[in-house]
C-alpha cells in the first residue's frame, strides 16, 4: 500500500510561471515607461529651460564680487 501521488502539484510551477513571467515583464515595462515620462523628461526640460537663459560669465562675476573664490579677488580690491 503506497501513498497516491499528489497530482495537483505536478506542473504547478510551470503553470504559475506562464502567468507570472509575462505579468512581471509587463509591470516592469509600465513602470520604466512611467518613470521616463513622469520624471526624466520633465527634468531634462527643466535643465534645457534653465540653460537657455543662463549666463556663466555673469554668474561668475556675481560670485567673484561676493568673495566666494579664494584665488580670484573681487574687483573692488
Amino acid at each position: 500500500m503506497s501513498l497516491p501521488k499528489p497530482a495537483i502539484m505536478r506542473g504547478m510551477l510551470a503553470k504559475r510561471l506562464r502567468i507570472h513571467i509575462p505579468a512581471a515583464f509587463a509591470v516592469s515595462l509600465a513602470l520604466a515607461l512611467s518613470y521616463k515620462y513622469l520624471v526624466t523628461e520633465p527634468r531634462k526640460q527643466a535643465y534645457a529651460d534653465f540653460y537657455k537663459t543662463y549666463d556663466a560669465a555673469k554668474d561668475f562675476k556675481g560670485m567673484r564680487e561676493a568673495g566666494i573664490f579664494e584665488s580670484v579677488r573681487p574687483s573692488g580690491e
